[in-house]
């Protein structure tokens, strides 16, 4: 069964064994592509690893999803942070490890076969997988628990065959990125818009947007997107942005001690009477009483 490593605090890891890697590597299928090593390590810190070039028989791929790490390879040294991947190739000595000051929580994956280098090429440096609104980075997390979750089940053919066409994609979803990210992409092309607008009204929360800079972010008319915006959320969008406004007070006055005039700009309205005004209009008390409730 799965040989689990140990040594950071909530780590995952699989090592398959040499029989199995050396099984798959000459099947039909695995010969293309094969995982030998799997595993998650949330905020590893004094995580290091170096290899010789003997030492490297695998392409290993670091994804980090949070905090930061580093990685020496042909004599470059690289920064890597959120959000981010590389792949080290095979027969390469290298080094990596996290930061300690912000140790690196990463998805990492040991792997060949024939097709392993196409999957490989051009990642020997620091790649973004920046979040956005339809970056899908939530699906691509369950897919790597899905070949993580049936590798740990054991070594039936079934098993592997389904890890490794899973890890087919999950290499995909990162060589093809912007593919990926389309093909995931709602066929209601109004709801794509309106997802768009809410994302650009949540990055933005601070600033004292019109709806015309709204309409003109997503390339339409005012009128145009207000009934869209309407019969999609039952809300017009500038309404809509005062309840996220709103709900972004509220976390302020949940998890801060900031005054309301402190409050006031971080969500982009200047006039604090307005503000405690349409807090309690929306909210159905003032900011202080909601200040003072207890909750949770």
């Amino acid at each position: 069964m799965a040989k689990i490593k140990s040594g950071f605090k909530g780590e995952r890891a699989i090592v398959l064994p040499a029989f199995v890697v050396e099984q798959i590597s000459n099947d039909v299928l695995g010969k293309e592509l094969h995982i030998t090593d799997i595993g998650y390590y949330p905020q590893a810190e004094f995580h290091y690893r170096e290899r010789t070039k003997e030492e490297a028989r695998q392409f290993v791929l670091i994804y980090c999803v949070k905090g930061n790490g580093w990685f020496e390879l042909d004599g470059r040294h690289e920064e890597i942070s959120e959000h981010q991947f590389f792949i080290l190739p095979k027969e390469k000595a290298h080094k990596y490890g996290s930061t300690p000051k912000s140790p690196w929580t990463i998805y990492w994956v040991h792997f060949d076969g024939n097709k392993a280098s196409f999957f490989a090429n051009g990642f020997d440096k620091p790649t973004d997988i920046s979040p956005n609104f339809n970056s899908r980075i939530e699906e691509r997390l369950l897919l790597f628990e899905e070949i993580f979750g049936i590798l740990s089940r054991g070594y039936s053919m079934n098993n592997i065959y389904y890890a490794i066409t899973s890890f087919f994609h999950f290499l995909g979803s990162m060589k093809f990125l912007g593919e990926y990210r389309e093909s995931g992409t709602s066929r209601d092309k109004n709801q794509n818009i309106i997802d768009e607008v809410i994302h650009f009204m949540c990055e933005n929360i601070e600033r004292k947007l019109t709806l015309a800079d709204i309409a003109n972010h997503v390339s339409l008319s005012a009128s145009h997107l207000s009934a869209l915006f309407q019969k999609k959320t039952g809300y017009s969008p500038l309404s809509y942005l005062i309840h996220l406004k709103i709900q972004k007070a509220c976390h302020y006055l949940d998890f801060t001690d900031m005054k309301i005039i402190q409050i006031c700009p971080k969500i982009g309205i200047e006039d604090p009477f307005y503000f405690t005004r349409i807090f309690t209009k929306t909210m159905g008390m003032s900011p202080s009483k909601y200040r003072n409730q207890k909750k949770g």
